[in-house]
């Protein structure tokens, strides 16, 4: 069976960039996911259309097929009013927009009252370097394709 819209991919992955591998799947605990849903980048979703179980392959997929360009808006000066513990340089808090949506966020300084932060997805501007093993291609159930995106068993059983 083919990857194609509407399939539930198992895949095995190392995402490399600048020759450090920075996400990669663990043994027996592939990437699970509905193709054609947008449940992963545009390019490595692209280079997998048509792959089968059993395929390999290296894929690069450059920034604008990733995580989009670095967006030089999206750093901004928040209140350490904002913040209600200890800041850290580096860690990644959460923001809560208008529409109820949840925002990442990386604190990039603290000076005094104010806290530099960066909006911009962490790999956003790079070129990531893809190792990837399809382990299995199915067909989705009726329950997947409603909600947009694969279940690993028992993932729904409390509702």
């Amino acid at each position: 069976m083919n990857i194609t819209k509407d399939k539930v991919v198992d895949l095995d992955y190392k995402l490399t960039v600048h020759n450090e591998v920075i996400d990669q799947s663990e043994p027996g605990e592939p990437l699970v996911y509905l193709h054609g849903h947008s449940n992963i980048i545009p390019g490595l979703e692209k280079a997998l259309e048509g792959k089968t179980t059993g395929d390999t392959m290296q894929v690069t997929v450059t920034p604008e097929e990733g995580y989009g360009m670095r967006d030089v808006d999206a750093v901004e000066e928040l209140s350490r009013e904002d913040f209600d513990d200890d800041i850290e340089v580096g860690s990644t808090y959460y923001a809560q927009a208008e529409d109820g949506s949840v925002i990442p966020f990386t604190v990039i300084g603290v000076n005094g009252d104010s806290v530099k932060v960066d909006f911009n997805p962490p790999l956003a501007g790079e070129t990531l370097h893809f190792d990837v093993t399809v382990l299995g291609v199915r067909d989705a159930t009726a329950e997947e394709l409603d909600h947009g995106h694969a279940h690993a068993p028992d993932m729904h059983d409390h509702e």
